[in-house]
């Protein structure tokens, strides 16, 4: 079906993504928001990914272990326990994530299937990542847990922790001994998995596997108004969602990028987004700043690049870009049509952070680097475009148009006790 200017991609359907076992995900939604899987017991993927915020948070850079509470009123912590530093990058949504297409995962693609390690994928685990991991999405769902700020913990807090800076693969057979201890766990990993006769069976694949399940089926949505469109009701869209459409595939050029069933090409680009924030740091680079692809890659010509997010249900995930710098769609329409005007216009107080005092002097110290600030401007991989303001109100209708009916009414939901008897965000 031709767009003004590019062809539209074919409608989803349900054979267009892995097929995940229901019992799994019934236990990977337990999981999900089990805080057994945390380092200190206080945090879980579901605080950062809440069903209430379309699997996001709210933030623009995430309250990770040591606060508490969910979503914009999440808070730091205090004493010993308070967070010592921002998740430095935008908790990314999981709508879609067990579509076929995808090989790559999280801003970076730190993560991607290949057998570069011969065991499947490319991740920061290298030849240490556990066996028996079936889809892109089981292996993604173990990072987290051995991350410091996000959910393992400091050193000297907890084994978890502790194991994480022996090597990280010490940490996964803790955490699996944790949870199939649980007897209610336990049962239901061996009522599930084939491979797994008794408690002292399940391995951390087994959970990875469980919570991909979860999130591969849980998130899956495509019964917007837009497929409906695609499936040939040409009523489904408003008169101001098919100017936008034909701006979004024609002049306005976003489906460049935006591109396939996912509206995204899983590829990594440069749009100057303002740098704030603690930076995604390494061991021989400890400057506040985030270079993006280049973190993983160690090439030059990936600096400041991020992997393109698909836009499915976006309307639900504010804010935007891979640190939230943009707290309305509106925003950051206006960005990709004037990348260094509106870098240049944006304001620090468009950041959704929670008030941290004690970190409150570096979280926009990277402005003050003239140097770095050239560096960062100086790569860009998209034009300006012109764009009235009915332009960008247009392409917002479309980007709502999105939206899965069904996206705020997904079939397990979050669960309000779990086995551990931990409470739940």
């Amino acid at each position: 079906m031709p767009a003004a200017g590019g062809e539209l991609p074919a409608p989803l359907t349900d054979a267009d993504f892995r097929a995940f076992d229901a019992d799994q995900a019934k236990i990977g939604q337990l999981l999900f928001y089990d805080k057994i899987l945390s380092g200190n017991g206080n945090i879980s993927c579901g605080t950062c990914h809440h069903h209430e915020f379309g699997g996001s948070d709210g933030l623009s850079l995430g309250i990770g272990e040591g606060g508490a509470g969910v979503g914009p009123d999440r808070t730091p912590g205090e004493g010993d326990e308070r967070i010592r530093k921002r998740i430095p990058r935008n908790a990314s949504a999981l709508w879609n994530l067990g579509h076929t297409s995808i090989d790559v995962v999280f801003h970076d693609g730190r993560l991607e299937v290949s057998d570069l390690y011969g065991n499947g994928f490319d991740s920061p685990a290298e030849e240490y990542l556990p066996e028996g991991l079936d889809s892109i999405l089981a292996a993604q769902a173990l990072f987290p847990l051995t991350a410091q700020f996000e959910m393992a913990g400091n050193p000297k807090e907890n084994e978890i922790a502790g194991a994480i800076h022996d090597r990280i693969d010490k940490a996964w057979p803790i955490l699996a001994k944790r949870v199939r201890t649980i007897p209610e766990y336990g049962r239901m990993f061996v009522q599930t998995f084939d491979d797994v006769a008794a408690p002292e069976q399940v391995t951390i694949a087994h959970v990875a596997r469980a919570l991909a399940a979860f999130i591969g089926t849980e998130w899956r949505s495509h019964d917007s108004p837009f497929d409906a469109y695609l499936g040939g009701d040409q009523a489904a869209l408003t008169a101001q969602q098919e100017r936008g459409l034909d701006l979004f595939y024609g002049r306005a050029g976003c489906a460049t990028c935006h591109s396939g069933p996912l509206l995204t090409d899983n590829e990594f680009h440069a749009l100057a987004l303002p740098q704030f924030g603690p930076g995604r740091t390494r061991v021989f680079d400890p400057y506040a700043r985030d270079v993006g692809r280049m973190g993983e890659s160690n090439r030059l010509e990936d600096a400041y690049r991020f992997r393109t997010p698909s836009l499915r249900n976006v309307a639900l995930t504010a804010p935007y870009g891979h640190n939230g710098a943009y707290p309305t769609l509106a925003g950051i329409v206006r960005h990709h049509a004037d990348p260094l005007g509106a870098l240049d216009a944006w304001r620090e107080e468009m950041a959704k952070l929670p008030d941290v005092p004690w970190l409150a002097p570096v979280d926009f110290v990277v402005r003050e680097d003239t140097r770095e600030a050239a560096r960062h401007r100086a790569v860009l991989d998209i034009a300006p475009v012109a764009l009235s303001e009915g332009d960008v109100t247009d392409l917002v209708a479309f980007l709502q148009a999105l939206t899965g009916k069904s996206a705020e009414d997904l079939p397990l939901g979050r669960p309000e006790v779990v086995p551990s008897g931990l409470p739940v965000d």
